[in-house]
């Protein structure tokens, strides 16, 4: 917004009194392992797109075209050369920007091509896996993540893996889909116990169905053919690692989802092998899987894909286990959420998965939609309220929604500029800057984990979701990154986007410390203040959960100046400003603060301890 003074904001950490934070260590600066997960900042990055640290690996060793490697610089739905290595040497760069943990899109190793003729593109994302055990040659070596999650944890940081259990890459065929995708076809038109439907011939006698998950019942599903008739092309009988993948048997094979109803469970996503993880057998394969990852490798959580297309019962087994086993690696505070993909403002669906669907917390897309339908849209501040007050539906109520990653952007839905763009055609380039500040101000101060999606701190706008969402870091070869406005700053994708000077890395920096350094801002519990039933004033309280002190947060997502009160505790008396506008030196009158915010302005207030402090000039 062009009013931060990142200069003073440091002055203000250094001299802040033992009420704030001087007694009491960082989070960053202590055993990074004793952290909870609500203390961290996340910094999530797909590493093909963020730096090219060694270009021998770009075609991950494969001979022939991009048919065949799906190396292609300049299309963007191909591997574009971004390596583990890379992302190594950014870690000054990741936590300078005030990150404390690193969620690291998906490494293992994919097959590099599919789709149909004239449609194909690569596995650069990660999420076409072939070989669960090793990464993927066009992002390096299994040492080379070695050596991410070793530099990554002499910092202070921990490491998030992408991982994924509800699919493989497709290699699984049906006969009778040989020009299209298959339609979904139902357990109830198309029983396990007939072959191609209810008037076909007997197959797997006394299978009891997939609600019984024992091993015993799962050992009579011998026949596949139940919906459709599987099979593995010539040549690819063992394309995936572990062997026991390789097994048709273990797939649902019923045909393409349509992400509602049992099939939401059941079907193919967008093609890829849906893995019939109701089987005992299943279960372990990828309890064996991804614990080993743990093991071999001491990484501090999952970030779990698709997590609404498995079972239940799935996750009911998986996650314990992975805690189990992280426990045993000296790993106390292990983080695991899933993806369950919503546009509710709601939190019904997304608390269900952690009281019945198994996860100890989940990606909040409730707070983006929040996000996008008040600062990136014209909603009322009263959603904010009407979101948070879901936070009681969590498992564990406050304790868990302050352990849910929140986000304003990400590598599927798109970019926040994005949507501000599209609501506000006529915004100037100062508004557009104002609104995605503003967004990571609420980010960064409310509660859950922040998490910050990579190159949005370089003012990357996108297209669109998906790969119109996923441009390079390094300079990009993509003519349709390279004509993007970018935000807060005239350069383009072209040349390599690393910049510390940029205004958004300044602003997400700084505050990104003060969430670091005050407890109130990562466990504090939130108290709504003050909402509207349009665009305009939301303001919470967070109390420092060991002495109680107040921290007030203010944002204004209209477009005119704000001037008002604002309720405080009574015994809240003097105050001094952390970020954003002035506050008020002191309250009003008994439980009441002055406040006064500019257009798409925001403003952090603490409550000035016994001995002096100086506070931040007016910017």
């Amino acid at each position: 917004m062009g009013r931060r003074n990142p200069t003073l904001f440091a002055a203000l950490l250094a001299l802040a009194s033992p009420a704030l934070s001087e007694t009491r260590p960082s989070p960053a600066a202590a055993d990074f392992r004793a952290r909870l997960p609500e203390d961290e900042v996340i910094y999530f990055v797909l590493p093909d797109r963020f730096d090219n640290g060694d270009p021998r690996n770009d075609k991950g060793g494969y001979g022939g075209d991009r048919l065949t490697h799906g190396y292609d610089p300049a299309a963007k739905g191909f591997y574009h050369g971004g390596d583990l290595k890379g992302l190594t040497r950014r870690l000054d760069y990741i936590q300078g920007l005030g990150a404390t943990a690193i969620w690291v899109g998906p490494i293992f190793r994919n097959k590099p091509v599919q789709g149909a003729k004239g449609q194909e593109s690569a596995g650069y994302h990660g999420y076409w896996i072939t070989d669960f055990t090793h990464v993927d040659p066009h992002l390096g070596t299994d040492a080379d993540f070695a050596a991410l999650v070793a530099a990554a944890h002499a910092r202070g940081m921990k490491v998030y893996m992408d991982i994924i259990a509800n699919h493989t890459a497709d290699v699984i065929q049906m006969r009778q889909c040989a020009a299209a995708p298959c339609p979904y076809r139902s357990r109830a038109d198309y029983p396990y116990q007939r072959r191609g439907g209810v008037n076909g011939p007997p197959i797997n006698s006394g299978f009891a169905g997939d609600d019984d998950h024992s091993a015993d019942n799962f050992a009579r599903l011998t026949d596949p053919s139940y919906a459709y008739t599987p099979y593995v092309p010539k040549g690819e009988a063992q394309a995936k690692t572990p062997a026991w993948l390789n097994d048709v048997t273990l797939y649902h094979n019923r045909g393409e989802t349509t992400y509602r109803g049992e099939s939401a469970t059941m079907g193919d996503f967008a093609g890829l092998d849906d893995l019939m993880t109701e089987n005992p057998r299943v279960i372990a394969g990828m309890i064996d899987i991804f614990g080993g990852w743990i093991d071999r490798f001491g990484v501090d959580g999952f970030r779990v894909d698709t997590a609404k297309h498995v079972d239940p019962h799935f996750w009911q087994a998986f996650v314990p286990a992975m805690q189990a086993r992280a426990r045993a690696r000296g790993i106390p505070n292990f983080h695991i959420f899933g993806e369950v993909a919503e546009s509710d403002i709601m939190s019904g669906a997304l608390a269900w998965y952690t009281r019945e669907g198994g996860f100890p917390a989940v990606l909040d897309f409730a707070f983006h939609q929040a996000a996008i339908q008040t600062v990136a849209g014209p909603g009322a501040t009263a959603l904010w309220e009407k979101m948070l007050q879901g936070d009681d539906l969590y498992v564990r109520g406050a304790a868990t929604a302050r352990q849910l990653p929140t986000f304003i952007s990400n590598h599927d839905n798109g970019r926040f500029a994005t949507f501000v763009r599209r609501a506000f055609p006529a915004a100037s380039e100062q508004e557009v800057l104002d609104r995605v500040t503003l967004s990571h101000a609420m980010m960064l101060t409310l509660r859950g984990a922040p998490t910050l999606y990579y190159g949005d701190e370089q003012g990357f706008s996108g297209d669109g979701g998906d790969q119109d969402a996923r441009e390079d870091m390094f300079g990009s070869k993509v003519a349709s990154y390279n004509d993007n406005r970018l935000v807060g700053t005239d350069a383009t994708t072209a040349t390599a986007r690393f910049d510390p000077t940029h205004p958004l890395y300044r602003t997400i920096a700084t505050l990104a410390r003060l969430r670091t350094a005050h407890p109130a801002l990562r466990r504090g519990k939130q108290t709504i203040r003050a909402r509207s039933e349009e665009p305009g004033l939301f303001a919470v309280s967070r109390f420092d959960p060991d002495n109680g002190a107040e921290y007030l947060i203010a944002f204004n997502t209209s477009t005119a100046p704000i001037d008002t009160h604002v309720q405080v505790d009574v015994g809240s008396r003097d105050f001094v400003t952390l970020a954003g506008a002035p506050c008020a030196a002191r309250a009003v009158a008994p439980g009441s603060l002055s406040l006064r915010l500019p257009p798409l302005g925001y403003s952090l207030c603490a409550v000035r301890p016994s001995r002096s402090l100086p506070a931040k000039s007016p910017e």
